[in-house]
């Protein structure tokens, strides 16, 4: 064993464990990431993230290439079985309060290409491949993490003050702090089917659901020549049932037409149980789960992949403080408090979603057949599909309480274009910022400077203003969430922590 200790060891290299280790490099903190398999694993899975989580990528400094390799979607249109229009809700590519397209399609294996090409830019990253972790222990001054080389079957133990597990929904790290999955009431089986063609299939480009209770499905274009639908599987069905692109004719001539299946190729053929559970515990000293490990999502709202990396957002920016001895030790207790709810919240919207698309049997046919075509003229139903916002983050030590139902404390700040060209997120680059509608004062300026924060100016007519509304201040921390508002611009001075990261990009 070496008696070398590691400030922070993360188990899996998939999305949410590469994303932990870029964003600790970023704030000067050495990780060693262990990774199971050899590679990136080839098949393609999720296929779908919001702007809010295009925001996290742009952090990483990895959303230009992202961009060349993904597609907006236009929205989402609700069919019937039959294929007859129910409802569509539009969406604007070209992005919005996010700064970026609030539905992103695209194939997973490449993200994590460009994610594990990016750690080359940050030598305080290593990662380990064939590393298959056995035990995560926590001793006195450190945890212990054991693992064995797949290739050669040499054992090896590493030492960290800090220990992510993000190694999926059979996690061993969740396993070693004594947390169960709870399960929320929902399994469904699916077939998921990858398929690639050169022809123009001639549908428009958004996500369709048709709101089946027999037969549900899902199509969408996810890339020039790269389509993913999915199938509700009917009892006594399985994958073994739909072998090749013949056998499959009939489910997908409603999309391919009269297209021979010689010019269709299937890449992936999968039965999913969809499932909607969530990690009892999240944390146990100095170890914590992210990701599958902690929480599994239907993928109806297509936020699974997308909540691992907002773990990751949440949780490393508190790491790097206290390891910097720059914020206590208690700071790491609003991880679970704030993320928890908000993951639970979306398993729930998706649980929701998907029963609303298809359960009920031929009454809730046809309930859809009455209802879906005026759900635009419901109150707030259009901004809640379209808008790409999710629930703020209830108050914890890091988010003060709410003074009025339109305080911002616990949203994301939006992400508007500033008067020099920059957004938003640019100019506050993961540190502590102060964003004012107030004329700050001379000592108000010395008071940020000397934290390390980012003062903004909301001027009038801007969008950082108009957002302000009657708040005429915010503190929002590393992570674009607002920590607390106030009228008074000297009192969120004086509640800046002092944080100086040595943003590295």
């Amino acid at each position: 064993m070496t008696a070398h200790i590691i400030p922070v060891v993360i188990v899996g290299a998939g999305p949410a464990g590469l994303t932990a280790a870029t964003l600790l490099a970023q704030y000067g903190v050495e990780s060693v990431v262990l990774e199971r398999w050899d590679g990136v694993y080839p098949r393609p899975r999720a296929v779908h993230l919001d702007g809010e989580v295009r925001r996290v990528l742009a952090r990483l400094g990895v959303d230009t290439e992202f961009a060349a390799h993904s597609r907006p979607a236009l929205g989402l249109r609700l069919l019937d079985r039959d294929m007859r229009l129910l409802a569509q809700f539009d969406r604007d590519p070209t992005g919005g309060r996010n700064g970026y397209p609030e539905a992103n399609l695209f194939d997973q294996p490449r993200l994590e290409t460009i994610l594990r090409d990016n750690l080359d830019r940050y030598p305080a990253i290593t990662l380990r491949e064939n590393a298959d972790v056995s035990a995560v222990v926590v001793e006195n001054d450190c945890v212990r993490v054991d693992f064995a080389d797949r290739v050669t079957g040499s054992a090896g133990s590493l030492r960290a003050r800090y220990v992510l597990g993000c190694d999926g929904a059979n996690s061993t790290v969740r396993a070693a702090i004594g947390s169960s999955m709870r399960d929320l009431g929902y399994s469904q089986r699916w077939l998921v089917l990858d398929i690639a063609t050169t022809a123009e299939l001639g549908q428009w480009d958004g996500v369709h659901q048709v709101c089946d209770p027999v037969r549900a499905a899902t199509y969408m274009r996810i890339g020039a020549t790269r389509y993913r639908w999915e199938f509700r599987l009917l009892p006594g069905e399985s994958s073994a049932d739909f072998t090749d692109t013949h056998r499959l004719g009939p489910l997908l001539r409603p999309w391919t037409g009269n297209l021979a299946p010689e010019e269709l190729t299937l890449l992936r053929v999968a039965e999913y149980t969809f499932r909607a559970r969530l990690a009892e515990r999240w944390r146990r000293g100095p170890v914590f789960i992210l990701g599958d490990a902690a929480h599994l999502t239907p993928p109806f709202i297509g936020q699974g992949l997308g909540a691992g990396l907002r773990d990751a957002a949440n949780l490393t920016w508190k790491l790097a403080g206290v390891l910097h001895g720059e914020l206590p030790e208690s700071a790491l207790d609003t991880y679970e408090k704030e993320r928890k709810p908000h993951a639970h919240t979306m398993i729930r919207l998706a649980k929701l979603t998907g029963a609303t698309m298809t359960e009920g049997g031929r009454l809730g046919a046809r309930l859809r057949r009455l209802l879906a075509p005026h759900l635009h003229r419901a109150p707030g139903f259009t901004h809640l599909v379209t808008s790409g916002e999710t629930p703020r983050l209830r108050r914890s030590a890091l988010i003060a309480p709410r003074r009025s139902p339109r305080d911002p404390a616990g949203r994301l700040v939006p992400n508007p274009v500033l008067d020099d060209g920059r957004r938003l997120d640019d100019a506050t680059a993961g540190q502590y910022a102060i964003i004012t509608a107030t004329t700050p004062q001379p000592h108000d300026v010395r008071t940020v400077e000397q934290q390390g924060a980012v003062l903004l100016d909301a001027r009038p007519g801007s969008d950082l203003h108009r957002w302000l509304g009657r708040t005429r201040a915010v503190l929002v921390r590393p992570d674009g969430t607002v920590q607390r508002s106030g009228r008074d611009l000297p009192t969120l001075c004086a509640a800046l922590p002092h944080h100086r990261p040595n943003i590295k990009t």
